[in-house]
């Protein structure tokens, strides 16, 4: 009876250097014929297989010599090793997106957004709410406060002192279509001698480095609104009116 000893990995890698000899030794030989070499070829690669453990993307893959080569060289390809610096490579899209969120949003100008006045509840009126509405078609940032002037001219007009508790934490980009609001103190309660009925203002907005040029015409809600100038302030412009901080 014929035993079968498994020898270990190290021989078995030995036995194809000293046929790999053999073959360079006998020269033509080896490779006058190409099935002969093939079986020798085939060998090797399924010992280098076994001596590497048989794990996945380290197995090797060989090939004989061709037509009428003369050096029995066998070549042998690792495969794995392409995907895996594949895999590695970034793609396109996500290195174009960060520029586009990096882009800087416009301040909204007079001519981008419309805006309206509107008495808060209670009687009687002491503010009044300014709605800012994006009609521009596209996106653009609200800077700090409205710019009012009560006055028969803008240019003449006492300036309304912004609230300072009043501002937003973060800037207020309007997308096209949407509103920001803005609190306005217009007296301390009734009409007196203090105050003036005013049917329309003038409203400006910021610019980046100041005022923008221009303004734009309010219409008072219906019955105009007694203003008393003394005491006047708006607040800043945003997202939707706070508890707290839009109460002045």
């Amino acid at each position: 009876m014929r035993t079968s000893i498994r020898r270990p990995a190290v021989l078995a890698a030995t036995a194809v250097a000293a046929l790999g000899l053999t073959l360079t030794a006998c020269g033509g030989e080896g490779t006058k014929d190409n099935g002969a070499a093939t079986p020798a070829a085939t060998v090797a690669a399924t010992v280098a297989a076994s001596a590497d453990g048989g794990t996945s993307g380290s197995a090797t893959a060989a090939s004989g010599a061709s037509g009428s080569g003369a050096s029995g060289v066998v070549t042998t390809t690792r495969i794995g090793v392409k995907k895996k610096a594949l895999a590695k490579t970034p793609s396109k899209s996500s290195s174009n997106a960060a520029p586009k969120a990096r882009a800087k949003t416009p301040a909204c100008t007079v001519g981008d957004v419309k805006v309206s006045a509107a008495k808060q509840p209670g009687v009687p009126t002491t503010h009044i709410t300014l709605t800012a509405t994006n009609v521009s078609g596209r996106s653009c940032t609200l800077l700090q406060y409205p710019l009012l002037a009560f006055g028969e001219l803008p240019q003449t007009s006492k300036d309304v002192p912004p609230v300072a508790k009043s501002r937003p934490g973060t800037p207020i980009v309007l997308n096209a279509g949407t509103p920001a609001y803005a609190a306005v103190r217009i007296n301390n309660g009734g009409v007196d001698e203090k105050t003036h009925t005013v049917r329309s203002f003038y409203v400006n907005l910021f610019a980046a480095d100041g005022p923008a040029e221009g303004s734009e015409t309010v219409i008072a809600p219906k019955g105009g609104i007694a203003v008393d100038d003394a005491v006047a302030k708006t607040g800043y412009w945003t997202y939707e009116l706070r508890n707290g901080a839009d109460e002045f």
